[in-house]
């Protein structure tokens, strides 16, 4: 949708993205075939369905997010604030705009896979924490001795995509619990000297972040649904 408003061509789904909602749909196809044939009395099937057509949903705009982010950084070429044409201003608030979008929705769509796996495993996270995020249940997924491999798998994704996770939590939490992300980077800056000029902070280097969080989230969810899916086959 963004790329057709930027004037850009229509995404052609490839590499990770493209294993993430190819792994996803399937397993919805596959529910909703056996829901036709058998029936779904507790409607656990109908469910996880539901929320993993959320999730194909949900990443499809965390990526719109980054390429947008991506699009209006192009345009932004001054290196201090006070440098910065008034287009050049329009086009790095839009830049920030998708750009916190998508660190949040990084996050987002890793509690709601984390509530389909607690549901999926039974896992009962809720008891140790009532409102829980992905990386509890993870920890939560190392204590089933018979789900390793995938408890395995996700915390090797996870370790490979530490760096970038974590800045992105740390400027995550900044606009949620504190202030707008940018604005804390201005705050440092003045804490060095009252008289210096306010730099940009490091658009391409925030944007590389978010790309990795983005491919995290992606590997995350396709290994999570392929295991799923040999599961049922199995």
């Amino acid at each position: 949708m963004l790329r057709i408003l930027l004037g850009e061509a229509p995404r052609v789904n490839e590499g990770p993205l493209a294993d993430a909602i190819n792994a996803m749909a399937e397993q919805a196809a596959a529910l909703r075939k056996e829901m036709n044939r058998q029936g779904d009395r507790n409607h656990e099937s109908r469910e996880i369905e539901i929320w993993t057509r959320g999730l194909i949903t949900s990443l499809d705009e965390l990526e719109q997010s980054w390429f947008a982010a991506a699009h209006f950084r192009r345009s932004v070429r001054a290196g201090f604030v006070d440098e910065m044409t008034p287009d050049e201003q329009g086009e790095y608030a839009r830049y920030v705009y998708f750009y916190k979008n998508g660190f949040i929705r990084v996050f987002s769509l890793l509690d709601k896979l984390g509530t389909v796996l607690n549901s999926r495993y039974d896992l009962c996270t809720s008891a140790l924490k009532p409102h829980f995020s992905y990386f509890t249940v993870l920890r939560q997924l190392r204590t089933r001795k018979e789900l390793a491999d995938l408890s395995d798998e996700l915390e090797g994704i996870r370790k490979e995509y530490r760096d970038a996770l974590q800045k992105l939590r740390k400027r995550r939490n900044a606009e949620i619990h504190y202030m707008n992300s940018e604005m804390q980077d201005d705050l440092w800056q003045r804490h060095q000297g009252l008289e210096e000029r306010i730099a940009l902070e490091d658009l391409d280097g925030h944007l590389e972040d978010l790309r990795q969080g983005l491919e995290m989230v992606c590997r995350t969810l396709a290994a999570a649904y392929r295991y799923m899916g040999n599961q049922r086959h199995s």
